[in-house]
Parts: structure tokens; C-alpha cells; sequence
């Protein structure tokens, strides 16, 4: 199963207010386990300007962005990298939220929110009262961390660890051939180590037998004499 762990970072949180988004980071799962491709943009947000808060929390500002293209010039590398695939985004309606209103300015199809994993509510029914933040759910995970700033590739790399744990953890899984070969050897064991028996119990282990059911409590079944 093909899954994309998407993060961004926005130059604010209200979207209705115009804030934009001026980083994209995704990591492709197969199976909840990284494949090692990634994507990343960087996005100059126009006319937007980056309050000194999130230049602090990210160390993005406008000089630096100014030299990337726009949301509408690098849509199509990233839609092309989504795919149609589940996204695992922490806090998935502000997310979705943004790339919508990119999306609309350029009147093209938005995503539904349908199709995101929320890690943010996993995290909140799994550990109810307890913090689910991002930074929250790594310590809780013991996921190593080492960040000055903010980024969101970064963070979609956190994410991922966050992830698997909340499903479970990592659990390779076997291969057919593998499967096959567990199945063999333990048929191999089996046989070897109880060879079937073909000879009836002797006296002295009938009556060892009947001796221990005399000591059950309404016993659901009992052996007949003489069956082997």
C-alpha cells in the first residue's frame, strides 16, 4: 500500500486570511515503510509577507523565497508525486485547507479531506488527555530528533517514525518465499519431534489417564479403553 506523508509550512495559520504556503515536504511509504523517495519545495508566496515569527520558526523569509517559483509553477510535480495515494499529514484540515486554496486559485480540483490520515486525531483517541503534538508524539516515541528551525521535510521525516508507531511499529513482513520456508521447516519439526503414534496406551497410562480425570470438575470428554 502506497502512502504519502505530507507536511507544509505557511507563512500563518488562517487561511481565509490569505496566509500561503512557502514549503512543501512528502515522504512515499510502501507498506508504513519509507521507500527513500521524497519530494520538496520550496514556494514563493507573491505579495504575501512572512511575519518575523515564522521566519524565526522556520528561518525562511523573503529574500530567500523570492529566488523559488510559485505554488502554480510547481503544482504538477507535485500532484504527479501524489498520485492518488492516502496522505498522512498531523493535523490534516489545516493542511488540506491550504493546498485547497492554492488549488482554487489556479481552478483546479481540490482534494477531499477523505483522503487524509489524520495523525493528529489518531494520536488523541489512542492517548486521550495526553499532548499530541508533533514534537509531543516523538518524545513520547523516542524519535530522534536534531532541528534548529522548522521545515517541513523535516518534519514529514518525523512524522513517518510518529506513524509507524501509532500503527504499530515496524514489523517486517515475510516474503511468499519466506513464508514457504517457515512452513516447511516447521512441518520438518513437527514431524520429527512428534512422530505419530501407532500403539495403544499401556495399562499404566490408562489408569494415570482415568486417575486425572477423577480429579476435573465435570470433565467435557473422556477417553474410551482402548482408543488409541
Amino acid at each position: 500500500m502506497r502512502e504519502i506523508v505530507l507536511d507544509t509550512e505557511t507563512t500563518g495559520i488562517s487561511v481565509t486570511s490569505g496566509d500561503r504556503i512557502i514549503e512543501i515536504g512528502c515522504v512515499e511509504l510502501e507498506d508504513r515503510l519509507p521507500t527513500g523517495k521524497e519530494y520538496h519545495a520550496y514556494i514563493n508566496p507573491g505579495e504575501v509577507t512572512i511575519p518575523e515569527e515564522v521566519v524565526q520558526l522556520t528561518g525562511l523569509d523573503s529574500d530567500f523565497l523570492k529566488g523559488f517559483p510559485g505554488f502554480e509553477e510547481q503544482a504538477d510535480a507535485l500532484i504527479d508525486f501524489l498520485q492518488d495515494s492516502p496522505l498522512v499529514i498531523h493535523n490534516a484540515p489545516f493542511d488540506i485547507g491550504f493546498l485547497n486554496a492554492e488549488f482554487r486559485r489556479m481552478n483546479r480540483p481540490e482534494f477531499s479531506l477523505s483522503r487524509a490520515v489524520d495523525t493528529l486525531l489518531m494520536a488523541r483517541r489512542k492517548f486521550p488527555g495526553a499532548p499530541a503534538s508533533l514534537d509531543a508524539l516523538a518524545k513520547r516515541f523516542n524519535v530522534h530528533m536534531t532541528r534548529a528551525k522548522h521545515g517541513a521535510l523535516l518534519d514529514a521525516q518525523i512524522l513517518v517514525e510518529v506513524y509507524i508507531e501509532l500503527t504499530g511499529g515496524r514489523q517486517r513482513a515475510f516474503t511468499f518465499d519466506e513464508a514457504q520456508i517457515v512452513h516447511e521447516e516447521v512441518a520438518k519439526t513437527d514431524t520429527r519431534c512428534f512422530p505419530r503414534r501407532y500403539f495403544p496406551p499401556s495399562q499404566d497410562e490408562l489408569k494415570a489417564f482415568e486417575n486425572m480425570l477423577t480429579k476435573l470438575q465435570n470433565p467435557m470428554w473422556r477417553m474410551e479403553i482402548g482408543e488409541g
